[in-house]
């Protein structure tokens, strides 16, 4: 008897097939391929019959040219770091869009003479923080301290609180940044207790300035003292402040984090944040401050390395000019309407024979922003072995486990994704 493996298509015909030929405009050529041979590698084991290689293709087909996936966050966390952080608004995804092709983000349409990188975002980002005489971005919050420090401190001191040597996750610790531009460090105070007289000591003609960083993924309580902006601006020195989380103005949820308004009132001479955390934008630094040190930080050669591209400019202006994006709206859900949802989501689920249940949970802002901030919330509540076959489905769903039981905070699902989120269970059920 001949051998079936003889009548396994050749390649070229199995990428011939309409479906394929139609996916590598989609994919590109070498992921179609690629989704062919493993057919034909199934067929060659016999798990397959030589006329399904073409079926068993198109079912290989990855959903996109990347790897990253959609992912709906159940977790609670509302800027998640693990998940992106902050998921853009409509607009800023639209002007990702726009962005994507030639655009006119260095260039004058009117007079077809070279203009102002990113002259949008940046008047949009100086509208919303009418205190700050200039503002530049960059490619992150620490980028934008880098930057600070490369430009004011080589060779020179910075002025820090112990209780401020924060490591913003992964490894990375805020000293080390520094201390790599050839800044010289001079701690201050204790973990728990920095006064005035500290940094009065401290300041001298080797100071370059005050730097206060605000510890917005820890909270010292107990026996603890520290000095406000208000207080660091009376040394004769500029004071930088970072406030990390990139809250612009106060937030009624959240009254103990700093935010850029406050801290330029208050004295600072330059403020550093993230655009990807409260502001609820990409990622990105934001530096607000005095005219002339901004300038100088704008025109030093290492603002060149650290510079945004025009896709991070489009959805930031678009984030800054456009309705709430989804973290704004998120902090903002009411506890009732969350209850609701929960309520309602649990009962069609449990009519269906899932283990669900509505209950009251806690969800955090998350991001290194508002430590210790706790928001009533509202969960689907589904046994724990829901969790794995949640995060395997499509979509994704990622909850979190509490007391044996797998929690579906809806204060981070997006209301509009809750059939969605009906049907990850249901799928994950059977």
């Amino acid at each position: 008897m001949s051998d079936p493996r003889r009548s396994i298509p050749r390649t070229d015909a199995v990428l011939a097939d309409p479906r394929l030929a139609g996916a590598m405009a989609r994919l590109g050529r070498d992921a179609v391929k690629r989704a062919v041979v493993a057919a034909q590698a199934q067929a060659r084991a016999g798990r397959i019959g030589p006329d399904e290689v073409a079926d068993a293709a198109v079912a290989g087909l990855p959903p996109g040219a990347t790897t990253l996936r959609p992912v709906l966050n159940a977790t609670g966390v509302v800027v998640h770091t693990n998940l992106g952080r902050a998921p853009l608004s409509a607009a800023a995804v639209q002007a990702l869009g726009t962005a994507a092709g030639a655009t006119d983000v260095e260039f004058d349409l009117a007079t077809g003479a070279r203009a102002r990188r990113g002259r949008g975002a940046l008047a949009a980002l100086a509208e919303a923080v009418p205190a700050a005489e200039a503002v530049h971005v960059v490619n992150n919050n620490a980028a934008a301290l880098l930057l600070v420090a490369l430009v004011l401190a080589p060779g020179r001191e910075i002025v820090l609180s112990r209780g401020e040597l924060v490591e913003i996750g992964d490894g990375f610790r805020i000293p080390e940044l520094l201390a790599s531009t050839g800044a010289v460090l001079r701690e201050v105070g204790a973990t728990n207790r920095t006064t005035p007289a500290d940094y009065a000591a401290a300041v001298g003609p080797d100071t370059a300035f005050v730097l206060k960083v605000h510890p917005s993924n820890f909270a010292v309580t107990g026996f603890t003292a520290s000095v406000d902006v208000a207080g660091l601006a009376g040394f004769g020195v500029p004071v930088v402040v970072d406030v990390g989380s990139g809250l612009l103005g106060p937030h009624p949820l959240l009254p103990g984090e700093p935010d850029v308004r406050g801290a330029l009132r208050a004295g600072a001479a330059l403020v550093t944040a993230s655009g990807d955390k409260l502001l609820g934008g990409p990622q990105c630094g934001l530096i607000f401050g005095a005219a002339p040190l901004v300038e100088r930080l704008r025109r030093h050669p290492a603002a060149r390395a650290l510079r945004v591209d025009k896709l991070t400019l489009a959805a930031l202006e678009a984030t800054l000019r456009g309705p709430a994006p989804p973290v704004v709206a998120a902090l903002a859900a009411p506890e009732p309407a969350l209850r609701a949802r929960a309520l309602r989501l649990a009962s069609a689920l449990a009519a269906d024979g899932v283990d669900a249940r509505a209950v009251p949970c806690v969800s955090a802002v998350g991001g290194g922003g508002a430590p210790g901030v706790e928001l009533p919330s509202a969960a689907v509540s589904l046994p724990e072995r829901y969790a794995a076959p949640l995060r395997a489905g499509l979509p994704p769903v990622v909850g979190r486990i509490e007391r044996g039981r797998c929690l579906l905070d809806l204060r981070t699902v997006d209301p509009a994704d809750d059939t969605r989120l009906a049907g990850a269970v249901l799928a994950a059920c059977r």
